[in-house]
């Protein structure tokens, strides 16, 4: 998808939030830039197990954006999870809160592009406060980052060598 006028690849790992691997699930997560908490607006115990999943996701990748999903909009009729509690639980997570159908297609990709705009606003805010640092004299060896008599040497790794492929890339879990 085209965010800003970059290309931008979202790679996604669902974890299907199944409990019994839980010790492989948290190495797709390792790393992840972006998270995905859904739930089913049918299903109550998918949606009591949002907290969980986010201590989770954060105790491995600290706090980096993520939205709720509430998925089967289409089966409101149906619903054990009201709106409002819902919406209590994203405000309390610090989330946003998107409602999808997927077997109708409603809002699903929103919540990508959401996601993939957060990514990359992070990306280069990131990378702009590693380059507006000074005039930095750019060199291929040693540690990544020195300051010698006031000049500081930023020593490009194997993310930051590579400008337009860092902020493309989006890991999503």
């Amino acid at each position: 998808m085209v965010i800003d006028g970059e290309d931008v690849r979202i790679m996604l790992w669902d974890t299907a939030g199944q409990e019994e691997f839980d010790a492989i699930t948290k190495a797709y997560y390792r790393g992840a830039q972006a998270c995905v908490l859904t739930f089913s607006t049918t299903d109550r115990l998918s949606f009591e197990a949002i907290k969980d999943w986010k201590m989770k996701v954060e105790n491995e990748c600290g706090e980096i954006p993520t939205v709720i999903v509430q998925n089967k909009v289409d089966l409101m009729d149906q619903a054990v999870v009201h709106p409002e509690e819902a919406e209590m639980l994203a405000r309390h997570l610090g989330c946003r809160l998107i409602r999808t159908s997927v077997k109708e297609d409603v809002n699903v990709g929103s919540v990508f592009r959401y996601l993939a705009t957060k990514c990359h606003q992070l990306m280069k805010q990131q990378y702009s406060n590693v380059v507006t640092v000074g005039q930095p004299t750019i060199s291929a060896y040693g540690p990544t980052f020195a300051k010698t008599n006031g000049t500081i040497i930023l020593r490009p790794s194997r993310k930051l060598s590579r400008k337009k492929t860092m902020l493309r890339k989006c890991r999503i879990l």
